[in-house]
């Protein structure tokens, strides 16, 4: 698997891999992202920014997140230039439960470490226990649950020290 800063010509299949995850979700009733947060002028301004990141197999894009070096939305505590912080994690359905997910974080995890944050954090709905079973298996450690608007979120922290 070769993860890497996602270039703009991604950004197409970037917002396919979201919008794909997303269906899954509000197929199941648990819709996620908003036809904006993921539509493709969205996701282009952001692979712009150099925010997303894809992993691929050959040329097929497995999965995708958003990895970003400030969010004073869901940690606005956090002092600025301290952590990391993940967001929009998404696998293709066909590379599900193939390991994906994991090396995404393990490339976020280093590549925090490797600008000097001392933290990967994260967040996602409280009640989606799958997920929390992911990152918790990963090694992030729950760090609160607060709410936000009507939504509960369990949000997630993870050292970067070395082991």
């Amino acid at each position: 698997m070769n993860i890497q800063e996602a270039r703009s010509s991604d950004s197409p299949m970037i917002a396919s891999v979201l919008q794909e995850a997303a269906e899954c979700l509000a197929d199941d009733g648990r819709a996620l992202w908003s036809a904006a947060e993921i539509g493709h002028e969205r996701v282009l301004r952001d692979v712009s920014s150099g925010l997303f990141h894809v992993a691929r197999q050959g040329e097929h894009v497995a999965g995708v997140m958003k990895f970003e070096l400030e969010d004073a939305y869901f940690w606005p505590e956090v002092l600025p230039g301290t952590s990391a912080f993940v967001h929009k994690l998404a696998v293709r359905r066909a590379w599900a439960k193939k390991g994906v997910s994991t090396e995404l974080l393990s490339y976020a995890r280093a590549r925090a470490q490797e600008l000097g944050r001392a933290h990967l954090r994260l967040d996602c709905v409280a009640d989606r226990q799958g997920l929390r079973n992911l990152y918790e298996g990963f090694g992030f450690d729950l760090h609160s649950v607060v709410e936000i608007g009507a939504t509960s979120y369990a949000r997630y922290q993870l050292s970067t020290a070395a082991p």
